[in-house]
């Protein structure tokens, strides 16, 4: 499991390869300056070899382009997508500074942000994939408290609790460990990234 942690940030990922495939279909990546910080979770389609391919095109794509907004960075990942497998693609970048996040996703990922006065925010994703054909994009905008925790999972991850996790007076840590020891990460190409926001 991978940790990163700067002033205003906390984030906790982990990932596991479908069973018996040497490639994870699933790529992310994460950054953080003081004025914001960025991700990206890709589910290639399939599992394998061009899954991955397809998604660390778009990991790539996102590190290439951190300094863009939520939108262009998702045209950039569509085009990165022509004549590869096609993946599902969810972009967050969150605005440290003025407290507010922007999000958008094609495809089966899920992203859930709790805020300490009790409030569940839950973008819902466009359907489909990113294949480099003419997509829309449906970018949110959200603010968000100090003490806020989120979720960011691809559909390896089956579990039903992730709201009460999140709800929970527990750590990011310590809800990462549980998701990480659920009994079917396994059944497909899994990743999470949880964190907090400060």
């Amino acid at each position: 499991m991978k940790h990163f942690q700067q002033d205003l940030v906390e984030v906790y990922a982990y990932q596991l390869a479908k069973e018996g495939k040497s490639y994870c279909g699933d790529s992310y990546y994460y950054t953080a300056t003081d004025e914001y910080f960025l991700c990206v979770l890709a589910d290639g389609l399939g599992s394998g070899q061009y899954a991955f391919e397809a998604s660390f095109a778009v990991a790539e794509a996102v590190k290439n382009n951190a300094d863009k907004d939520v939108d262009s960075l998702m045209k950039h990942c569509n085009e990165v997508l022509v004549q590869k497998r096609g993946a599902a693609v969810a972009v967050l970048k969150v605005n440290l500074k003025e407290k507010e996040f922007a999000y958008s996703c094609v495809g089966n990922i899920r992203f859930y942000l709790y805020t300490p006065s009790g409030k569940l925010t839950y973008p819902i994703p466009v359907t489909g994939y990113l294949s480099g054909r003419p997509q829309t994009f449906r970018t949110q905008c959200f603010p968000y408290e100090p003490g806020s925790k989120f979720l960011l999972h691809s559909d390896g991850l089956r579990t039903s609790n992730s709201k009460a996790l999140l709800r929970s007076c527990c750590s990011i840590e310590m809800i990462a460990n549980e998701l990480k020891n659920e009994e079917y990460l396994n059944a497909d190409d899994s990743t999470f990234i949880i964190g907090s926001l400060h």
